[in-house]
């Protein structure tokens, strides 16, 4: 019997690169998020710089980012590779002093006792996690009063509804598992009723929802998504918060904050 466990991807630092963060699926996820986290860091106010965690966020690209608006951003990840990559880039932008690294998995988040932030980010991570409640909650009490989390996570509905589309009927019937993982498919995708249900046990209220690849995902010809990248980026961005689509996003987006900040919305 096969045991499942957390995902680390020291090694494989470049192949993120090249397969993930240099496609046209990795420029629509970091352009849909840039989008999502200027308008709620905004939200939150332009009075002062903002302290921010960034939970998994490997070579660092939304991390500095952030970093070069005046934000100063903890930056946490597995994988000492990737890491380093973003320290690189750090120095190359002189952001170095708006940059802090951290090598440790989400669970360390509790002995770490880094305080709290009016953000916290962890995007593309719970799917590769096998105590996904368990890190949810860690998150969470990273947040300040009126601190936001910003979660992306593989959509389990997407993935089996662009299966059917495909034609691995078998690989439905089977509940979407296989014996052999491809080495970037995520382990635990999941679905947007848990995610809702464990979000309400930890009093955190989803106040955004964004599709993230809501059509490029579903492409029969993605040479036309590289050749008019820009198009299909625009209407991405136009229609990634609209139901239908924003459910059919190959991952799902939430932006939430817990209690005092709802109750403050609503008096």
């Amino acid at each position: 019997m096969t045991t499942i466990r957390d995902r680390s991807f020291d090694s494989i630092s470049n192949k993120f690169s090249k397969n993930i963060y240099g496609t046209a699926k990795g420029k629509i996820r970091e352009a849909v998020l840039r989008r999502d986290l200027t308008e709620h860091i905004t939200w939150l106010g332009k009075d002062k710089s903002k302290r921010i965690l960034d939970v998994g966020g490997g070579q660092g690209q939304l991390a500095l980012f952030l970093a070069a608006q005046g934000h100063h951003v903890t930056l946490i990840d597995i994988s000492s590779e990737m890491l380093g990559e973003a320290r690189k880039t750090a120095d190359m932008l002189g952001l170095s002093e708006q940059l802090t690294t951290i090598h440790a998995s989400i669970h360390e988040l509790p002995v770490l006792a880094l305080g709290h932030f009016d953000l916290v980010m962890c995007h593309a991570v719970l799917e590769w996690l096998v105590e996904q409640q368990k890190a949810l909650a860690a998150l969470k009490d990273c947040l300040a009063e009126e601190g936001k989390l910003s979660l992306m996570y593989y959509n389990q509905e997407a993935q089996r509804f662009a299966n059917v589309i495909y034609g691995n009927f078998d690989y439905v019937q089977k509940d979407l598992k296989v014996k052999k993982k491809v080495s970037l498919n995520p382990n635990q995708p999941l679905s947007a009723i848990q995610v809702a249900t464990w979000l309400n046990e930890l009093s955190l209220n989803i106040i955004d929802k964004t599709g993230v690849r809501c059509f490029h995902d579903y492409m029969r010809n993605l040479t036309k998504a590289n050749e008019s990248f820009e198009e299909l980026l625009a209407l991405e961005l136009k229609y990634n918060r609209q139901e239908p689509y924003a459910s059919l996003g190959r991952y799902t987006h939430l932006v939430c904050s817990g209690p005092t900040l709802d109750y403050a919305l609503s008096t």
